[in-house]
């Protein structure tokens, strides 16, 4: 009996926790017209939002007009600067992740093609974006 308890209290947890978690897409920009991806958000145990992003199809950077060498993922909440929250790495299929976590509750996540990984500002061209308004 106690066995099955345990059990049905983990099934529990586990579906309270996936039905937390929100997902919205992102928008690609015309340069990477067949690029396709989500940001899946929920909350840690402190209350901070967990990040992860899924996309697929997105062309190297150094494919692009003009060539870059990296993708940058940043955040930016409404009426604040854009912070840099690392690079998004494609793999030879043209997928990429990144996951990440931050108190922010609803902000923009959106990717830029950079020369260099530890910009501070967003300075290359778009590539895709998402509103994150849980």
């Amino acid at each position: 009996m106690h066995k099955t308890s345990n059990a049905l209290l983990t099934i529990v947890l586990f579906s309270t926790i996936a039905i937390a978690a929100k997902k919205f897409p992102m928008t690609a920009a015309t340069i990477v017209p067949g690029a396709r991806g989500v940001v899946e958000i929920d909350k840690d145990k402190n209350g901070n939002t967990r990040v992860n992003v899924e996309v697929q199809f997105l062309a190297k950077p150094e494919s692009l007009t003009p060539p870059a060498t990296v993708y940058v993922v940043w955040l930016q909440e409404k009426d604040g600067s854009a912070e840099n929250q690392g690079q998004l790495r494609v793999d030879n299929k043209l997928k990429a992740s990144f996951k990440t976590t931050t108190p922010a509750k609803s902000f923009d996540l959106f990717v830029t093609a950079e020369r260099d990984s530890a910009v501070k500002t967003p300075s290359g061209a778009e590539v895709m974006r998402a509103a994150i308004q849980p």
